[in-house]
């Protein structure tokens, strides 16, 4: 089996921009994690605008470059919340209820431009998935630390339901909302331990 290191302990933050993007993604990042989270990120942002024209959508060019910029937003929140570094850094002491639920609600923007750009201001769609989102958020970051990934995963799951059946799809971003729940009721809610390479033991 392999030798398991969890290490919560990160380096400071960096000063000036490198700083900021520490202060993004988590200080101490890896080679590895970086390219994770770029690569898949930019293939997404290239690709979804891409995907759209080739399905026919009639979009005009705001519409494909925050298609693109929701892509690259959504892949690249995936993989960077996923990461060991990112989960030491937002889940680290002092980083609570309120942290949490601010930055999920934040997202509610996203949804917002979608309903009002992509949904031809599709209100109930706005407040139905805008609503799922904070109630699941509060579910999960008030559960029991033990109980909190199986919540995550069955609320997801429902929201995949909401999304499929839920609504007629946003065509060309059909991706977007399975996509959305991933990256914050799972890859960021979750506190998970921050495996290490063993190179930092």
């Amino acid at each position: 089996m392999e030798k398991i290191n969890i290490h919560w302990q990160y380096p400071l933050p960096r000063k000036g921009l490198l700083g900021a993007l520490d202060k993004f993604i988590g200080p101490g990042a890896t080679r590895a994690e970086i390219w994770l989270q770029i690569v898949p990120a930019v293939l997404a942002g290239i690709g979804a605008p891409v995907y759209a024209i080739l399905k026919g959508v009639h979009w005009n060019t705001a519409q494909l470059v925050l298609a693109g910029l929701f892509a690259f937003d959504m892949t690249g929140g995936i993989v960077t919340n996923a990461t060991s570094t990112a989960k030491r850094w937002y889940h680290r002491e002092g980083q609570g209820f309120w942290h949490h639920l601010i930055f999920t609600a934040v997202h509610v923007i996203h949804l917002f431009i979608v309903a009002w750009l992509f949904r031809a201001l599709d209100w109930g769609f706005f407040g139905v998935t805008s609503s799922y989102l904070l109630v699941a958020s509060i579910i999960i970051l008030k559960a029991p630390l033990y109980l909190q990934r199986p919540l995550a995963y069955l609320l997801y799951a429902i929201a995949l339901l909401i999304s499929i059946y839920g609504f007629a799809p946003t065509v060309g971003l059909e991706w977007f909302l399975p996509f959305f729940y991933l990256k914050l009721l799972i890859s960021h809610l979750l506190r998970e331990e921050p495996y290490r390479p063993l190179s930092e033991t």
